[in-house]
Parts: C-alpha cells; structure tokens; sequence
C-alpha cells in the first residue's frame, strides 16, 4: 500500500499540478476504453509519458538495488557491503563513459545502446572480480572477495578518470550521467527493468533459506549441506544483474542499496523470506521520494538523484558503522 502511495506521490509532484483524481482517470482511461471528457489531453500526456513511467522506473530501480544490497551483506557477512563495492558501479560507468565519448552505437539497439553497455561491463566487472577472488582463496571467503572488488574498482576508476581527462568535450556529460537520473525515461526502460528485477527477484528469494544460513558463516553452511561457493557464485550473479541494470538505466545511485536492508531487518527481522521482499518495496519507496526532492527542491531545474541519496544515505552509513566500533 505504500509502495502505491509513494507511486502516486511520485506522478502528482512536478511542476504543473495535478490532482490525484484526474491522475487515476487519467490512467484508467488509458488502461480501459473509458472516455473521461473534462480530461485535457496536455495532462494526459504528461502522467502518461513523463510522470508514470519515470516514478515507475524510480520505483523499481530502488527496489533492485535494495534487494541487491540486503543479498550482498548477508552473503559477505559484512553490513557495510553493497554492490558497489564490488565494481558494478565503476564498469558500468566505464561503458557508459566509452559510449559517450566514442558516440559507438550498435545496430538494432540504437538508443539503448549506453544501458546495455553500462550493463554489460557492470556485470563483467563483478565477474572477474569474483574469479580473482576464487583463483587466490578457493572457499572465497568475503574478505577476499570484498578486497578483489575494490582493487577492480579502483582500477576501472583510474581509466574512465583517464578517458574523461582526455575527452574535454564529453566531461560533463560523464559526471551527469554519473550522478543519476530518471529524467525522460519512458515506457521502454520500464518494460526492459521489470522483467529483469522480477526474474532477479524470483531466484533470490528461491535461496532465501540458504541465505539464512550463510550469515552463520561459510563453514556452519557447508556444514548443514549449502554449496557454499556455487551459491555465492550464484547469487553474486544474480545481484550484479539487478545493480547493473538499475545502473544502466539510471546512472550511479548509491547507498539505496546501504539503508534499505538495515531499515527492514530492524523492524521484520532478519530471516530473508522477510528481508527481500520488504527491501525491494522499502528501497522502490525510497527512491521515489529521493526522486520528488530532486526535482520538486529547486524546480523547474532538478539536482542530482545520487547526490540527493548520498545527503539522505551518508548519515545513515556513519551511524551503522561507529555503532558497530562501539559494541567491538
């Protein structure tokens, strides 16, 4: 139910106002064949085309990178992980930054050709990084994994730095897209997002109770029959999937994926049957008010989504990690 609101929320706010009952028939207008006459078309179009596939979109690449973040700390047994620390963010902005500056396009794609690069290279990233950290520790313990990561990300970081310094011209178009946007993102990036956070979701939640005993640590799992490094490798997968394409789609948002499974376990618990659901509905809510104040704060001009998540999220990162340095 909240989801819904926040959806709704999402389509009123903007610029020009209009009243959640002209939304709904606006909507079951398009839905059904039913002719509401007192509604202009100019209004049509702007729920239609702008408004309800953006906070749409909004919502369901909040959801993928919470349900993404609650599997990553419960598989690196570590609450400060997230998927961006282990390169999906920095592959995917080197394509994109590839794509900007070359202006490469693939036949067929055409203007989906930055998203499914950004993707591409997000989920090749996490690949090799976690082949890294199967090669030098064969139980992948987190630890290894974590540090193989950050040393992919901190080098795919220094090449796009290198390829933004050279390309004077394309500089701000990197760091926009960079900073995240769900601006004139219509029905395709919806159509293309859903299937994939669904299909994420539904092998996820499959290993809900192998999750649950990964917490307890690598050998307490194994000891009870989970193939510890096939599931890793499974979900790890999975996770870098759902990150990448959230980061294909709408640019580097980060610590959605950092809050929103602390919040959940903190009032449904931990067992995952719980936490993966609730994260994805907690994180889609999240990220549409992040996307209402970023484009409702100094209208008619928006700020950045990631930087108005990282004023929301930082805070928060600060309390969960001095909070665990008080109790060791």
């Amino acid at each position: 139910m909240l989801g819904v609101l926040s959806i709704i929320a999402g389509i009123t706010a903007g610029s020009v106002f209009i009243s959640p009952k002209v939304i709904v028939e606006i909507i079951l207008g398009k839905i059904f064949p039913i002719n509401f006459r007192n509604v202009p078309d100019a209004y049509a179009s702007i729920i239609w085309y702008l408004r309800l596939p953006r906070a749409l979109l909004a919502f369901l690449v909040g959801a993928a990178l919470a349900v993404s973040g609650s599997v990553v700390q419960s598989v690196l047994k570590n609450p400060l992980a997230s998927p961006f620390t282990l390169g999906v963010s920095s592959g995917a902005s080197l394509g994109a930054g590839i794509v900007i500056v070359t202006g490469f396009t693939l036949p067929l794609v055409g203007a989906f050709t930055l998203p499914l690069v950004g993707f591409t290279m997000g989920l090749l990233t996490v690949i090799l990084a976690v082949s890294l950290a199967s090669r030098l520790d064969k139980s992948m313990e987190s630890n290894t994994i974590i540090l193989a990561g950050m040393v992919f990300s901190l080098f795919i970081n220094a090449i796009l730095t290198l390829i933004s310094g050279i390309s004077h011209d394309q500089l701000s178009r990197i760091a926009l897209w960079q900073m995240g946007s769900f601006s004139l993102k219509g029905w395709p990036y919806v159509d293309m997002m859903l299937p994939i956070l669904a299909a994420g979701l539904f092998i996820i939640c499959w290993f809900s109770h192998e999750l649950d005993l990964l917490t307890f640590g690598d050998e307490q799992a194994q000891a009870i029959g989970v193939e510890t490094k096939k599931v890793k490798w499974l979900l790890l997968g999975v996770t870098a999937a759902l990150t990448g394409s959230a980061v294909a789609f709408s640019g580097v948002i980060g610590f959605i994926d950092l809050v929103a499974p602390h919040i959940v376990r903190k009032f449904f618990g931990s067992q995952h049957r719980y936490v993966l659901p609730m994260s994805a509905v907690f994180g889609g809510i999240f990220m549409v008010i992040a996307d209402i104040i970023s484009r409702t704060v100094v209208s008619p001009s928006e700020l950045p989504i990631g930087a108005v998540t990282a004023l929301m999220g930082a805070p928060f990162f600060a309390y969960v990690y001095f909070k665990r340095e008080r109790k060791r």
